[in-house]
């Protein structure tokens, strides 16, 4: 069994045994989210989401300032040279599904035309 303890990795304090930091459980708390849920939906026991439970509440000045921080950054975006980067490689992929469609749809087409006997 994990044990359910919050550890330093990096800069993000984070559930022992789990890339889970604790800002994602504030993200669910923020929503009013039962810790039973966000156990359930995160794969994680009660004990682990009470031990981040007990990590915010006597850091929660600093976890809530750096929380503010990581949603400003999301709102704000990706910068638009890599959104750039990511639009070309969506674009790629697309193309790529677009072509394994018609490949298919040929292979079908020609099993149903085997010689017509």
């Amino acid at each position: 069994m994990i044990e359910a303890k919050i550890i330093k990795a990096g800069r993000n304090p984070r559930i022992a045994g789990t890339r889970i930091s604790v800002y994602a459980i504030v993200e669910y708390l923020e929503h009013d989210w039962r810790p039973d849920d966000i156990a359930f939906w995160l794969q994680l026991t009660r004990d682990q989401v009470d031990a981040a439970i007990r990590y915010i509440e006597p850091h929660k000045e600093d976890v809530m300032a750096e929380y503010e921080l990581i949603m400003e950054r999301i709102s704000r975006g990706n910068p638009p040279e890599l959104q750039a980067k990511l639009d070309a490689g969506h674009e790629r992929f697309q193309a790529m599904i677009r072509e394994r469609r018609r490949l298919k749809g040929q292979e079908i087409h020609h099993e149903g035309n085997s010689g017509g006997q």
